[in-house]
């Protein structure tokens, strides 16, 4: 009979019970033990739900209260010496520090988990960087899950792969170099595991699916042949995911794994190397149900895969799973009542996954039975009429898609040109100060918007009620002297949603949240046809805030890239081409921001990087588009119109070249996490335009001091010219309280202004 598992089960619950309930812990409303009680029930839940569904290898240590990348660095010890770590175990205190900060101590830096839109806090390490086991977490867990009468596979990331994700201080060393520290952690581990009484071990190595050196490879090959070699430990699964590996998998399988996970949703060059080379020794995880969107898999097609394997390798040598941990989608389609049910037919949650992997590995079986082919049946003829599905096409579209033309990608004159006209015509002062977009959400904005969304509330009050919170944000910056403002998004829950509800083709979700990072949670948006825009989505608002001020108002608007990076994606038209629809309609908008006299338009992108492939060698041909689209959707404008992006939480130093082709007049990134690591790039790259990267750290409570802000703009004048620099956060302020947001920013306000008094020169 073949078996099937998952790789890792969403953690926030299908209410965010998770997000409530860490929330509640960091407001000091429950205690430790109550935040570990409601952990546990959420825990026990997701491992009957996965155990009534019929999956055979259920996951533990899956679940985390934070970053399962955080819970590495508790697990081996590798506790930043800020943090004043000096006990024997890692406590809620000084793990949540390492995630938000401290009065003390700043939080760990932040960046994207591989080409998606979680957030992993970044191990950092030095020369003399020591490990021990500093927790009892994935014990806690197996063992609890035991109790309950489930054998789960303890899931745990690999040795190679924690450390590639980290970083070192000391130049002198990589990463890498640490592997034979902190081998004794994970063998111990793993031993400790096989005395509890665990059968198998999931090991995520998802570095795999990048480029890597051969000093890696060769690291990789001499700690698991450590690993396997031991006399007691559970037989290991090793999981790779998020891409092809297939050009390493000729040394990889002659390693004595006893089973290895492959990705064939982002791979699936792999099936015709599993059918003519894997050894028949080595059982293999076929990873064909999407982890990573929400569509119904073709059932009949991933079935064809699976008996072409099971004839080459026998079905107790098959494991049928999900592509990647199901983290990436929301928990369960079943308290979707809302939604088109010719949509919600074509969709497919966390729960309903489970469901889709134990009927392939029941379809599997030679005796498939009269139920499970009338399945396979309706789930073909699902995917017949969709294919046949005019409605989801719009000509119009096409049409506009079919008339681009070269001119409409590019601004009228170049940069440099337009720096001046610019510069004459806003007449900005030298290091200008600005925020990135939104001011803190308060429980009465959000109470206000949900009751316009159920009727409670009309439309003209809601109008005022918007526009009393515009006024009270516009009024705060020009108190504090900001030099160009914003009107705070009150109005928007989310940057990508806000847009979509505007945009025809997209669809939405009332319980559809994936994890973000730590308990930020998202609703991606669902783009199930062909993108247009029918009317002005923001221009209302922008108008209005720039009528209660003589200074700069921004637009502020989310770029195509982003739109199409944090939204559930159809998958029957190339991303380039939704991309292009999106851009189009953006364009839309930055044109009728301007004719209303917005004067800075700011076209977010924080999900450029995290779109990149994997691999190299496939850069180009993302760029080619992506870059094209961000370009596309700004470029409709006069000179005088300055246009800003942003970028945040990812590793930028690889592809500033890239970010310098989107032609942005001024672009404010992330910089405060990483130490202003970033920076070292432009001591390289002569970044051409003008640029902000943040000076303090949004997703931290803690209010950076005057004198910080002051170093770190000092620092940003060692490499980049001051007429060159902007002054902003790294984020927008929508998650912070209105106290900590209104000192953070009076002592930015304060730094720049100290600085200039430096430069009578220049100001």
């Amino acid at each position: 009979m073949t078996k099937c598992s998952i790789l890792g089960f969403p953690r926030i619950g299908a209410s965010r019970e998770l997000k409530k309930t860490v929330e509640a812990y960091w407001k000091k409303l429950i205690s430790d033990d109550e935040l570990a009680d409601a952990c546990r029930h959420l825990r026990n839940r997701h491992w009957h739900l996965q155990q009534d569904a019929g999956i055979d290898h259920i996951p533990s240590n899956d679940f985390s209260m934070y970053d399962q990348v955080l819970d590495t660095i508790a697990m081996v010890g590798a506790v930043p010496e800020r943090y004043n770590f000096q006990d024997e175990t890692v406590d809620y205190a000084t793990y949540f520090a390492m995630a938000r900060g401290n009065d003390n101590a700043h939080a760990m830096e932040m960046t994207k988990w591989f080409d998606t839109n979680y957030h992993y806090i970044v191990p950092e390490f030095e020369s003399g960087q020591q490990f021990k086991l500093s927790t009892t977490k994935i014990f806690d867990e197996f063992t609890e899950a035991k109790s309950l009468g489930i054998m789960t596979r303890p899931v745990l990331l690999g040795p190679i792969s924690f450390l590639m994700l980290g970083k070192t201080k000391d130049e002198s060393i990589e990463p890498v170099d640490l592997i034979e520290k902190i081998l004794p952690v994970y063998k111990e581990v793993l031993e400790k595991l096989a005395l509890l009484g665990a059968q198998w071990v999931q090991i995520d190595e998802p570095i795999l699916a990048l480029d890597l050196s051969d000093k890696v490879i060769e690291a990789f090959s001499v700690a698991y042949k450590d690993i396997l070699a031991m006399q007691q430990r559970p037989k290991i699964c090793l999981a790779t995911y998020f891409g092809s590996i297939e050009d390493k998998l000729p040394w990889l399988t002659r390693l004595s794994f006893e089973m290895i996970h492959l990705d064939l949703v982002r791979g699936p060059a792999q099936l015709d190397w599993i059918i003519n080379n894997w050894p028949e020794s080595m059982a293999v995880s076929m990873g064909l149900i999407n982890g990573r969107n929400i569509w119904a898999a073709d059932l009949n097609d991933c079935l064809g895969k699976i008996n072409t394997v099971i004839e080459k390798l026998g079905s107790d040598n098959v494991i049928i799973s999900s592509s990647c941990s199901l983290l990436h989608c929301p928990v369960d389609l079943d308290f979707e009542d809302k939604l088109d049910p010719t949509i919600k037919a074509r969709l497919s949650f966390a729960r309903q996954k489970l469901s889709e992997i134990k009927l392939l590995a029941d379809a599997a079986a030679d005796d498939c039975t009269e139920t499970i082919q009338a399945q396979l049946d309706a789930n073909q003829q699902m995917h017949n009429r969709n294919r046949d599905n005019k409605t989801v096409n719009n000509p119009e579209v096409a049409d506009r898609l079919k008339n681009l033309y070269p001119e409409m990608f590019d601004r009228k004159q170049p940069f440099i040109d337009r720096k001046v006209i610019q510069k004459r015509f806003l007449n900005l002062p030298i290091l200008p100060t600005t925020t990135i977009g939104s001011f803190p959400q308060t429980s009465d904005i959000r109470k206000v918007r949900a009751g316009f969304k159920n009727g409670s509330v009309s439309q003209d009050n809601y109008r005022l009620a918007m526009q009393d919170e515009i006024q009270k944000v516009i009024t705060f910056q020009e108190a504090v002297d900001l030099d160009v403002l914003v009107h705070g998004e009150p109005e928007r829950n989310d940057m990508v949603e806000y847009f979509a509800q505007f945009l025809q083709g997209f669809t939405f979700t009332a319980n559809g949240w994936v994890q973000s990072y730590g308990s930020r949670c998202v609703k991606p948006p669902v783009i199930f046809g062909d993108v247009s825009r029918p009317k002005p989505m923001t221009v209302q608002w922008a108008k209005y805030a720039q009528s209660l001020t003589d200074k700069y108002v921004k637009g502020m608007l989310t770029g195509p890239v982003t739109m199409l990076q944090w939204s559930f994606v159809r998958e029957d038209k190339p991303r380039s081409e939704t991309a292009f629809q999106i851009a189009l309609a953006i364009r839309d908008e930055v044109h009728d921001l301007q004719e209303a006299g917005i004067k800075i338009i700011q076209i977010d992108e924080p999900a450029l990087r995290e779109g990149v492939p994997l691999r190299k060698a496939d850069w180009q041909q993302y760029f080619d588009w992506a870059i094209k689209s961000f370009r596309l959707s700004a470029s409709a404008v006069d000179d005088q119109t300055q246009i800003h992006t942003h970028m945040c939480y990812s590793d930028f130093n690889d592809i500033i070249a890239h970010i310098a082709d989107l032609d942005a007049d001024v672009i404010s990134i992330e910089a405060s996490r990483s130490d202003i690591e970033l920076l070292d790039v432009f001591a390289e790259f002569d970044y051409p335009n003008e640029i902000g990267p943040g000076v303090y750290d949004i997703h931290s409570p803690r209010i950076p001091p005057v004198q910080e802000i002051y170093d770190r703009i000092a620092a940003m004048l060692k490499v980049l010219k001051p007429d060159q620099l902007w002054i902003n956060p790294d984020c927008g302020l929508k998650t912070r309280d209105w106290p900590e947001t209104e000192a953070a920013l009076a002592n930015m306000v304060l730094a720049a202004k100290s600085i200039r008094q430096e430069m009578p020169l220049l100001s």
